[in-house]
């Protein structure tokens, strides 16, 4: 199937899991830009775990861990804030928070 050259936003955005699809309210992975409209979308940078990370639900270090990454693990990172960048965890489905100094550039 050809990729996707254009699409149209027709009603109400979806309502997603935060936990399994990259959407906050200021910003979304550019690969849903056909499901959901935010302000803005990234497209993914890909990284590696340089270290054990614990992804969370949220920025918080008391914050729900949804799955621990493994040295080596990849991350498709969109968003750096501070010390905490959010992206999804490939292995896992799980999208998070991990600290940013665990990521390392993918080589």
């Amino acid at each position: 199937m050809p990729a996707r050259r254009s699409f149209a936003l027709v009603g109400r955005s979806r309502t997603l899991d935060p936990t399994r699809f990259a959407v906050r309210s200021d910003l979304a992975d550019v690969r849903l830009a056909d499901q959901v409209f935010a302000p803005h979308y990234a497209a993914h940078q890909p990284r590696r775990a340089a270290v054990a990370a614990d992804l969370r639900t949220a920025r918080a270090a008391d914050s729900a861990v949804l799955a621990t990454l493994a040295p080596g693990d990849a991350f498709e990172l969109l968003d750096v804030t501070g010390d905490t960048a959010w992206g999804i965890a490939p292995a896992s489905g799980f999208v998070g928070y991990v600290p940013a100094a665990a990521l390392k550039e993918q080589p």
